[in-house]
């Protein structure tokens, strides 16, 4: 008992780091987390539309699928049986979802931003 909750603490520890890291990441557009996060219900729409081409649902699905695994009780490498290199798996997936998190929502905000811009204009 004392174990799943140790793991299940870990694993609540684990995407708060994606929340961190997404958060410590300097944007080029100077994006917070809390923008990103609350840019994501937008680019899923817009995406489902086929207004914003740049992510597709794929993507998304993965990114979704990428916070269920961190989550998760199942475990492709188990902690309890191969100790640290069991929590190798977490950090992958936790840092492709940080990267991919930062990359996508940066873009959608960025498009967002311009989208009303005029053809060929220049925006700066």
């Amino acid at each position: 008992m004392a174990t799943t909750t140790a793991r299940r603490t870990l694993r609540w520890r684990q995407l708060a780091a994606v929340g961190a890291a997404a958060s410590a990441t300097e944007s080029r557009a100077g994006h917070r987390l809390g923008a990103r996060l609350a840019a994501l219900p937008r680019l899923v729409r817009a995406v489902r539309r086929g207004d914003y081409a740049g992510a597709d649902m794929v993507k998304l699905s993965m990114m979704l699928g990428a916070v269920g695994y961190v989550v998760s009780p199942v475990d492709l490498m188990p902690e309890a049986l191969l100790a640290f290199a069991g929590m190798a798996d977490d950090a992958l997936v936790i840092a492709w979802l940080a990267v991919t998190l930062v990359r996508v929502t940066d873009d959608f905000l960025d498009w967002e931003a311009n989208r009303d811009a005029v053809p060929g204009e220049v925006i700066r």
